[in-house]
């Protein structure tokens, strides 16, 4: 779904910066994606567009314990590579 849904952001292919975002939210009992915060940005272009897709992210499956739909913390790191053409 990322792939799909995540641009490039023209500043940092400009410079040719290439770099893994760490991205941390929770996944809220309902599967909602919340708080949404950068651990490990790498450029402020890179950041803010890893950011917006995973809030952009359908709802998830919430974690369960014991059969109960519990909030939980998930960390996702978000690649970003230029293709050569």
């Amino acid at each position: 779904w990322l792939s799909d849904h995540i641009n490039y952001p023209a500043a940092a292919a400009e410079e040719g910066v290439q770099r893994r975002v760490v991205v941390e939210f929770v996944v809220s009992k309902t599967g909602a994606i919340e708080n949404v915060r950068v651990l490990r940005g790498r450029h402020p272009a890179l950041d803010k567009e890893a950011q917006r897709v995973v809030k952009a992210m359908p709802k998830w499956q919430p974690g369960k314990n014991n059969g109960v739909a519990v909030r939980s913390y998930f960390t996702l790191p978000v690649t970003f590579k230029l293709q050569n053409q």
